[in-house]
């Protein structure tokens, strides 16, 4: 196994009280395997990645508990500076806004190339080179002209394929993109995520995709992980969690994609708002905007119940969501 989570938890102190941001995620990546991590705003996503990578903001974050066991190391017990030699050479992250990300006042070559002198101990002239070569890598065209232009001079495609190439650039053995294809039209997706489909079966790693978007998810994805109020509630191989949802949030997750064949009608939303994460109701935290929620909802809060031997639901009646298909 490359990575796995068992049982994190993460925690916000602010002036209101705790919000509990992630309660006790588990889910595992493999080499060469991808797996999306879906849910909307707030219900931990990104949290969970800033933990894994070590970037999170502590205070006011802390890990309360759990593991982060990355080729058999657990990353929350390593010192500050082993945690940053990993960081970059073994797993790397793709942010979601590529302009804010990346440094506005150098050029994309020498943001590129600091890779290479930090990581590697290479001088700045063959630092640029390999810039160069990651350009050529991620298909910007005229690399050799463009690598001393500055981040505002591309178009947020391009810039995202810089994020990309600043990933891969130590060749890691996990990467995570959180939101890559966010205000990127149609096609522009498109091409940024077979790009990194592409780089990623080149050099077999493991990949954590972040996102809302379930159309993204269905072409690239091997298994799903939902998230809601911080808890993983449906794990599933991507195609059967289409096929056959085993929670109510899924359910409506995959109800609000817009369809071809229903032109003309309202598009389905999911009721109410996501619950308040310093004031989780109790039982299951999605009963009050639950079509199920029955008295058992809001007392009980549901484990991971085991749909079949690759599938889990967090939901008393997940039997019943999967009949009603």
């Amino acid at each position: 196994m490359l990575l796995e989570v068992r049982d994190l938890h993460v925690e916000f102190h602010t002036r209101d009280g705790v919000a509990q941001a992630v309660n006790g995620v588990n889910y595992s990546v493999e080499a060469g395997q991808t797996l999306a991590v879906l849910g909307e705003s707030g219900s931990g996503k990104s949290v969970t990645a800033q933990a894994i990578m070590g970037i999170l903001d502590m205070p006011p974050g802390r890990i309360s508990g759990g593991e982060i066991i990355f080729k058999d190391r657990d990353l929350l017990k390593l010192k500050a500076e082993e945690r940053r030699r990993i960081r970059g050479q073994e797993m790397a992250m793709i942010f979601q806004d590529a302009l804010s990300s990346l440094n506005p006042v150098l050029s994309v070559g020498d943001q590129l190339g600091e890779m290479f002198v930090v990581h590697r101990g290479m001088s700045r002239s063959d630092a640029r080179a390999k810039a160069v070569e990651l350009m050529d890598r991620v298909r910007i065209p005229a690399a050799r002209e463009r690598v001393g232009d500055y981040p505002h001079q591309f178009s947020g495609g391009m810039r995202q394929r810089i994020m990309i190439a600043m990933a891969m650039a130590l060749e890691p053995s996990l990467i995570i993109a959180d939101e890559p294809t966010t205000a990127l039209d149609v096609t522009v997706q498109a091409q940024v995520m077979d790009l990194l489909a592409e780089l990623q079966r080149e050099l077999n790693m493991g990949l954590i995709l972040i996102t809302h978007d379930l159309g993204v998810v269905a072409d690239v994805a091997d298994k799903i992980a939902v998230m809601y109020a911080g808890r993983i509630v449906e794990t599933s191989p991507v195609h059967d969690i289409y096929r056959a949802p085993a929670h109510p949030y899924t359910k409506g997750l995959l109800r609000s994609i817009p369809r071809l064949d229903q032109k003309g009608q309202e598009l389905y939303a999911i009721k109410g708002l996501p619950p308040n994460l310093l004031h989780i109701p109790p039982g299951c935290a999605f009963h009050p905007r639950c079509p199920m929620a029955r008295p058992v909802c809001r007392t009980d809060e549901p484990p991971l119940y085991t749909v079949d031997e690759n599938r889990r639901s967090a939901c008393h009646f997940w039997k019943e969501t999967l009949d009603a298909r």
